[in-house]
């Protein structure tokens, strides 16, 4: 897992932001290229932790990091999960129980992810 997101409908994302950032004592950052997320920086150490503006409900949902999306993909959808939608090599998932993820492909540094990745048989 990489990333926590708190989704909130585009109209409310600044004031979220300003909220969560509050009320973790964090600093709210917005992210270059990426204006749709503010990253509250260091509110979970090891993760990157963001409000996500959304054109949805208000929700929360997980990131996962791969460095072979397609695996991870199909690894998940064989334990149970369906698809929803793709977008910029993103995959959104829906687990069993309704909670949406999404596979990306890998963000953090070279280091970092060959420290902390999982390898699946």
């Amino acid at each position: 897992m990489s990333t926590f997101l708190i989704d909130v409908p585009r109209e409310q994302a600044a004031e979220s932001a300003a909220f969560w950032a509050e009320a973790l004592g964090v600093e709210a950052e917005g992210e270059p290229g990426e204006p749709q997320f503010t990253v509250l920086k260091d509110a979970l150490p090891g993760f990157v932790t963001a409000v996500q503006a959304v054109d949805d409900a208000p929700r929360y949902h997980l990131d996962i990091e791969t460095d072979d999306v397609a695996a991870e993909v199909a690894r998940l959808e064989a334990l149970g999960a369906v698809e929803v939608s793709s977008w910029q090599g993103c995959h959104t998932l829906r687990a069993p129980g309704g909670q949406l993820l999404c596979v990306i492909p890998t963000h953090s540094t070279p280091e970092y992810f060959a420290e902390n990745a999982k390898t699946w048989p």
